[in-house]
């Protein structure tokens, strides 16, 4: 499979063919990285000797222009001396330089031709390769995904879970009648530890507390200890017996 079938395949990011292939899709997705790396290294490589020889040329192309400048100069300083015969035997040197610089002038042409063909692909390379290694980690993970939903789905279809369940519900109604039986046994002995000392004391400690009720409800209505007293059988005893009493009423 060549290099840019496989940047294909990757790019169109369809696991299920991959799958039908019988291929694994974490070693393809792996192998098509690594192909596409070799070949950006080999672009990039074959750039960089491109970019040398488009640099050597052009060294070249200048240096012969400034050697068909320098006879053309030494023309013109024979013709300013009256020497027609060595200004002519400078201008065939011009000439002969002058093809130099025609011909370094088309080769440098070419080069950077080629040279800029070979950037554009390592661009396209590199952006592929980008796109390629941001599909990496979706597509194994998509594959993981999918053999762990099969071996999930496996392993329910070999579980009988009516009878899994079934046993669960027995447990779950003897750990019931456990704890009703706990509860109970609690209770039972909860409520015949108190001898009728413990409950006098307990009556005495609700007494105070009452009686410290009154006394600070008393100081906060600005009345004098004693005076809310009533005798049995009192009105103030009478109403606070009567049902439909309120403190608040009149």
């Amino acid at each position: 499979m060549g290099i840019f079938s496989r940047i294909s395949d990757i790019l169109r990011a369809n696991i299920n063919d991959m799958l039908d292939k019988a291929e694994d899709p974490e070693k393809l997705v792996k192998q098509i990285i690594q192909d596409m790396q070799k070949e950006l290294t080999k672009s990039t490589q074959a750039l960089g000797k491109a970019v040398a020889s488009q640099r050597m040329v052009e060294k070249q192309y200048r240096n012969a222009c400034a050697i068909s400048t320098s006879w053309e100069q030494r023309a013109k300083a024979a013709l300013k001396a009256g020497d027609a015969e060595l200004a002519k035997k400078a201008l065939a040197s011009k000439v002969k330089a002058d093809e130099d610089v025609a011909n370094y002038r088309e080769m440098y042409e070419t080069i950077s031709n080629q040279t800029e063909a070979i950037r554009s692909q390592v661009e396209v390379l590199k952006s592929k390769m980008q796109e390629a290694k941001s599909k990496e980690a979706m597509l194994i993970a998509r594959s993981q995904m999918a053999d762990t939903t099969k071996e999930l789905a496996q392993s329910l279809g070999g579980i009988d879970t009516k009878s899994g369940f079934d046993k669960l519900s027995k447990m779950e109604e003897k750990i019931e009648r456990k704890e009703a039986e706990a509860a109970a046994f609690s209770e039972i002995i909860g409520g015949s530890g108190k001898t009728e000392e413990v409950q006098t004391f307990e009556e005495l400690e609700r007494n105070a507390k009452v009686d410290s009720e009154l006394e600070r409800l008393m100081a906060e209505m600005g009345m004098a200890p004693g005076t809310a007293a009533a005798a049995p059988g009192s009105d103030l005893t009478a109403q606070m017996g009567d049902p439909g009493f309120s403190l608040g009423s009149n």
